[in-house]
């Protein structure tokens, strides 16, 4: 498993790779040991680059999330959202054959261990409301401002 730091404009945020395949993409207070750079790493991180900077629509990077079989289900379906797009809960949990389970679908955002590229920030609530985030409302702002933007 390596770790890798990438200092992003929203912040510090820690790249966990296993097997040249994308675990985790999460913001953290402060920077850790890395790993040395490898080809996947430098990847993730030019991608990233990119994305902040506006011209990276979708990613190409091998992704790995460790989940339950549900959220897993959530999280490919958050993989189909377009780029500066949003959906609601309720259409996730439609899309998946689960239309009652938009609380679940909620805590399956929630629990998302690839911010960004599963891009649960653009999911919000039926009437338009941002809804929740596990950044904060704020952040989840900023990125649907940011891709809003790029267009």
């Amino acid at each position: 498993m390596e770790n890798f730091y990438y200092k992003s404009p929203i912040g510090i945020l820690e790249i966990v790779s296993e097997n040249d395949g994308l675990i985790s993409l999460k913001l953290v207070n402060a920077e850790g040991l890395s790993s040395e750079e490898n080809d996947f790493l430098k990847d993730v991180k030019t991608q990233l680059r990119e994305y902040f900077s506006g011209n990276m629509r979708n990613f190409s990077i091998k992704i790995n999330p460790k989940g339950t079989v549900f959220q897993k289900l959530v999280w490919e379906e958050l993989l189909k959202i377009p780029y500066g797009k949003t959906a609601s809960y309720c259409e996730i949990a439609e899309n998946i054959g689960r239309p009652k389970a938009q609380r679940a679908v909620g805590s399956a955002c929630n629990k998302n261990p690839i911010m960004i590229i599963i891009p649960c920030h653009r999911v919000v609530s039926k009437n338009g409301n941002l809804g929740g985030f596990a950044y904060g409302s704020s952040l989840k702002r900023k990125l649907l401002d940011m891709e809003a933007s790029a267009d």
